[in-house]
């Protein structure tokens, strides 16, 4: 049997006006994503993978959470929140220090 899994949307607030607040907010109800995806990219890494593109596993992490919720419309991984997402990973994780190229965020 599988768990039934949900995303979190965290309420609004004023630190959700930007996206740094809402990818913020949704990372903090929603650890499973970042576990995912840290788990996918040193699965890549173990591989012999030594650049990974974070978009890729933006879309394994959608499909395999998927597969766990049962209500699909309430199911939201917003593409805009990848590139906090690798940022973060590199940050926090030395071993994958490096594994994404990233570029000048544009907005906050």
């Amino acid at each position: 049997m599988v768990a039934q899994l949900a995303l979190r949307l965290p309420p609004r607030s004023e630190s959700a006006a930007t996206i740094e607040g809402r990818f913020r907010a949704f990372h903090k109800a929603n650890p499973r994503v970042y576990a995912e995806l840290v788990a996918l990219a040193r699965q890549a890494k173990k591989r012999g993978a030594t650049r990974l593109g974070i978009a890729q596993l933006w879309e394994v992490t959608r499909w395999n959470i998927l597969m766990e919720t049962a209500d699909y419309d309430a199911f939201k991984l917003n593409n805009t929140y990848r590139s906090r997402y690798a940022r973060l990973i590199m940050e926090r994780e030395p071993d994958l220090a490096g594994v994404f190229d990233t570029r000048r965020l544009q907005s906050a």
